[in-house]
């Protein structure tokens, strides 16, 4: 029964490859389909970056902004991303110093690329221990670019003693350093706290969608921060990306245009 059985399947099979191999001679490549090229395996603290999410902001003249957050950093594979600016956090509120401030500092400019830096304003630190903070850390002498307050938190003082607290704080650092601070801020904190008594300054404007961000009194901001996810050569994990707006460029964030 072994062998009556084996025949009859064994010329099914014939048949089958050679059913197969006929319609394979007849098939033509899709020519939407690209052809396939073996991947090219990529260095350490690389990122493949055909899986970054489109985005149109991609295509703008852009940075990034990075802390003690991203960790250790290859500058020299960052400089493969071909951005026009970078932003590191130097101090937070009256005595935070970001460890790796100089270390990111050092290494950005020795690859050639425009650095500056940001204070993360607490509301409810002293404004004068936080001047003398980032002051302290922060000096402008081998800085290309305009400083940044990070302005996130409104605390739970009355809005106009916040304001009032903001308003000292960035005169000092204006009077300081002899340029006005771009503030940065969400598209909602700005709306909220900000709109009105602050529309002179320049802003870098938050908001992680694919719409560009509407302020609610219809103000122009230079840059725009439209994702705190992005992956880029020379960063492991996820890095803040923005862009400059349309009407603005380079010169408008430089320290010395």
């Amino acid at each position: 029964m072994r062998h009556s059985f084996l025949f009859p399947f064994l010329s099914f099979c014939l048949c089958f490859l050679c059913w197969a191999e006929a319609v394979a001679d007849d098939f033509e490549p899709d020519p939407l389909m690209p052809a396939l090229n073996p991947q090219v395996p990529l260095a350490p603290d690389s990122f493949d970056i055909t899986q970054e999410t489109y985005h149109i902001a991609n295509f703008k003249v852009g940075g990034i902004d990075v802390s003690h957050y991203q960790g250790k950093i290859n500058w020299k594979e960052v400089t493969y991303n071909k951005l026009a600016y970078v932003y590191i956090k130097a101090t937070e509120g009256a005595k935070y110093v970001d460890q790796t401030y100089y270390t990111n500092f050092k290494g950005a400019k020795q690859v050639g690329l425009r650095v500056g830096a940001y204070h993360f304003y607490s509301p409810t630190a002293n404004i004068h221990e936080q001047f003398r903070n980032f002051t302290s850390v922060v000096k402008l002498k081998d800085h290309d670019l305009i400083p940044i307050i990070d302005i996130e938190h409104r605390g739970k003082a009355p809005l106009a003693r916040f304001q009032g607290s903001l308003r000292q704080f960035l005169r000092m650092v204006e009077k300081h350093y002899g340029v006005r601070p771009i503030l940065y801020t969400s598209r909602d904190f700005y709306n909220k706290y900000l709109s009105g008594p602050f529309t002179n300054y320049k802003y870098m404007i938050a908001r992680y969608h694919e719409d560009i961000p509407k302020l609610c009194d219809d103000a122009a901001f230079v840059m725009w921060q439209y994702s705190a996810t992005s992956r880029i050569h020379g960063i492991r994990g996820n890095v803040d990306r923005s862009c400059l707006m349309d009407n603005y460029s380079l010169s408008d964030i430089l320290l010395h245009p």
